[in-house]
């Protein structure tokens, strides 16, 4: 088990198949994008990304129009914000709530600005 990040056109990431990025689109960014590299294990749309992560092997996944990764630190949020914005999506947690450039998070359209809350000081 573990905290999803969704990179997703929908509303609702669960519904990213309505308004989906494709695996031709997801790859193309993937081929485009020096710091990410198609793994060769895990599925043909898993890639890595070269970035600093707390995390060995920091990764992105396509499935279902949607582009993933799990329990993600402050530096693959960051990364995730910079794929959303190239490819007209945006960055949405499982519990629905939006992750901004800016460090903040939105959660039921009301962004929260408390102490402790900025994902870039995670």
């Amino acid at each position: 088990m573990g905290y999803d990040l969704h990179i997703t056109r929908a509303s609702d990431w669960t519904e990213a198949e309505a308004v989906p990025i494709t695996a031709e689109q997801w790859l193309a960014f993937v081929e485009a994008d020096p710091e990410l590299r198609l793994a060769g294990y895990n599925g043909s749309y898993f890639a890595l990304w070269s970035g600093k992560s707390r995390y060995p092997d920091p990764w992105f996944d396509w499935s279902r129009g949607r582009v993933h990764t799990k329990n993600p630190d402050a530096p693959l949020i960051e990364k995730a914000i910079q794929i959303a914005g190239q490819l007209g999506a945006r960055v949405v947690g499982d519990d629905g709530e939006r992750y901004l450039s800016d460090g903040r998070v939105e959660r039921d359209g009301e962004v929260d600005s408390s102490s402790g809350m900025d994902w870039r000081e995670w």
